[in-house]
């Protein structure tokens, strides 16, 4: 009886194996072209967000044995690495591709959002959560997959700056009540690099180290993106370049999505001393539906990894008290680009005396 119940367990497991079928679908469009090449955006923002109205939301938490049980298996782990072949071997086959094809003009934006589609999910995403890592392997790989979509700054801004900013003015991740993701993807952008920047000069600073140093990790951003875009040039010529500039592009500007939904209106209130209150888990918005939370890797229990950062995403908790999107992350994500929509049924979501604006 009780290894049946392991095997159960383990095969409960085994659910993430489903955060690869994004990639498999982008492999398919990218073998096959001709109009499978729109079968990554189709199952991504049709299929899943209709599957997530299908299946239960699950607001279960694990017992503190059965947390336990999950740190300690090696598997949760290694579906993350494997998101590193996966990502590079697609970026490369889909440079092969297009650099050797005479593609219409459909197929390689199709192809374009579809890759890019992959390196917000299985790379930004997963480079996020291991970001988040004491492993200093763990952290490197989670750079490593920032690289193809020229983010690697988020490691970090997001750690150092968003961390401690989250649901502030202060902070560029936070989207305001009633701004729009159009303005979001721009603001957002723009002012976690500058804040990146300041991050990193306050680093060196406080070790007392010169802008040009070995330790400069903004500067080795930049040279290691640079580089990359050479390369990727010098191999597959000027359509390379293009495919792998706006594929990148179409990655970081899903990742600002997420973010744009993932703290919307809300704010932290500050104190008598006049500093912000301590994130806690009213502080991003919670989304339990299922789908969601498999190919995210249960990035939509955000609640809970704000509120206790070094959580791994397998054990991450939900909360009552926190704000309930009526939708997974991925239908949120379809519905931020419709903004009335958006506000119509999330504004009223908002609790009034935490609106930022």
């Amino acid at each position: 009886m009780r290894e049946s119940q392991q095997f159960f367990f383990l095969m409960k497991d085994f659910k993430y194996l489903a955060a690869f079928s994004i990639p498999l679908m982008a492999f398919l469009g990218v073998s096959l072209k001709g109009n499978w090449v729109w079968a990554t955006p189709f199952f991504a923002f049709v299929c899943i967000p209709l599957l997530e109205l299908i299946f239960p939301v699950d607001t279960k938490n694990l017992k503190p044995a059965e947390a336990s049980s999950k740190l300690k298996l090696k598997i949760f782990d290694w579906l993350l690495y494997l998101n590193i072949p996966i990502v590079f071997g697609l970026v490369i086959f889909a440079l092969v591709v297009v650099s050797s094809n005479n593609l219409e003009a459909s197929e390689f934006v199709g192809l374009i959002l579809s890759v890019g589609i992959v390196l917000g999910v299985n790379g930004i995403n997963v480079a996020h959560e291991l970001g988040h890592r004491q492993s200093t392997n763990e952290r490197f790989l989670g750079k490593a997959l920032l690289l193809p979509s020229y983010y690697m700054h988020f490691y970090i801004e997001h750690n150092f700056g968003h961390h401690l900013h989250a649901a502030t003015p202060e902070d560029p991740a936070t989207a305001r009540y009633n701004q729009s993701v159009y303005s979001f993807w721009f603001t957002s952008t723009f002012r976690q690099y500058v804040s990146a920047w300041k991050i990193q000069i306050k680093l060196l600073k406080k070790r007392k180290l010169p802008f040009l140093s070995i330790q400069n990790d903004m500067l080795w951003y930049v040279i290691f993106q640079i580089a990359y875009l050479i390369t990727v040039f010098s191999v597959f010529g000027r359509i390379g370049l293009l495919f792998a500039l706006f594929s990148g592009i179409i990655g970081f500007v899903l990742l600002e999505t997420v973010n744009y939904i993932e703290h919307y209106g809300l704010i932290r209130l500050k104190t008598k001393s006049g500093r912000y209150g301590r994130v806690k888990e009213i502080h991003s918005w919670n989304s339990n539906h299922v789908i969601g939370r498999i190919v995210l890797y249960e990035l939509t229990r955000h609640s809970d990894h704000h509120f206790k950062t070094s959580k791994k995403y397998q054990i991450l908790d939900c909360h009552d008290e926190s704000p309930q999107m009526p939708f997974g992350y991925p239908t949120s994500m379809v519905l931020a680009m419709i903004p009335p929509l958006w506000f119509g049924i999330m504004n009223k979501r908002v609790p009034e005396s935490m609106i930022l604006k």
